[in-house]
């Protein structure tokens, strides 16, 4: 479990302003996680304390019962939680697409073997193995982070974070993305924690946080979250379409139910 407790970060001093503010929360082992949030709201911030790129200015984090704050434990928390981010470009070391998955492995010391029956299992994973013998430059924008999430996961994390991942790339692209993390979480049961401005992205999670100047506003399921139509607007979020054409069904007095977060679902409240 990822365990936040009481998380102050502020930026200069002691007077500096609080990205994160007295927040407490706990992600579980198998969690699909999506946290939402209007720029500045430390959706960010945050993510960056579950491997210890940021330290708590108070309170701690601690992965599996290991503290962020102890330098012993940094190399054994950043192998538990890999770090996807918003642009795949950052993260892509090598000249070869297998190369690239093959890069950490070979800094662990993992034998040459090991390395090209994992390399193979990722890509797959990904569906990328097609793709092995190409350079990276050649890749579109979705299967770039693809890549990225191949060379993360080939590491075996308990926890995978992704940072606005999906956040520079066209709709083709962010739904590569979100299926190969669906499939991910199901298939590999690795924790996902998705950090998206995308509320179309959030509804696929099975937990969903708001967070609001460095705290948390909401957290429960998207079917509970999304129905919250105008606390979600006084958050400055937006809403899944189909589920403001819900709302306004209802207003017309169409009798379909008020949580409703997909185009089947709409077929079925209208269609029984």
């Amino acid at each position: 479990m990822i365990a936040v407790e009481k998380l102050v970060y502020q930026y200069g001093n002691s007077g500096g302003m609080r990205a994160i503010d007295d927040l407490t929360l706990n992600i579980k082992q198998g969690e699909f996680v999506a946290i939402v949030g209007s720029n500045g709201s430390g959706k960010s911030t945050l993510a960056k304390h579950f491997n210890a790129l940021l330290l708590p200015s108070e309170g701690q984090v601690t992965v599996d019962g290991l503290n962020t704050q102890e330098k012993k434990y940094l190399w054994d928390i950043r192998q538990k939680v890999g770090m996807v981010f918003q642009n795949p470009d950052n993260q892509i070391v090598a000249a070869i697409v297998e190369e690239d998955v093959a890069f950490g492995l070979e800094n662990i010391g993992l034998p040459s073997h090991q390395i090209r029956e994992r390399v193979a299992e990722v890509l797959q994973s990904v569906d990328l193995w097609d793709y092995r013998e190409q350079a990276p430059h050649l890749l579109s924008g979705g299967q770039k982070q693809r890549l990225a999430i191949a060379g993360v996961i080939a590491m075996r994390p308990s926890y995978i974070v992704l940072d606005e991942a999906t956040a520079m790339l066209d709709p083709l692209g962010r739904k590569e993305v979100m299926d190969t993390i669906k499939v991910l979480h199901r298939n590999e049961g690795i924790t996902v924690v998705h950090i998206t401005h995308f509320m179309d992205e959030a509804v696929q999670a099975d937990r969903v946080i708001a967070l609001q100047a460095g705290r948390i506003s909401l957290d429960g399921s998207p079917r509970h979250i999304f129905k919250q139509i105008n606390t979600l607007r006084s958050l400055g979020l937006d809403v899944p379409e189909i589920t403001l054409l819900a709302h306004a069904l209802r207003a017309e007095g169409v009798p379909v139910p008020p949580d409703i977060l997909t185009v089947e679902e709409m077929v079925v409240a209208l269609c029984p």
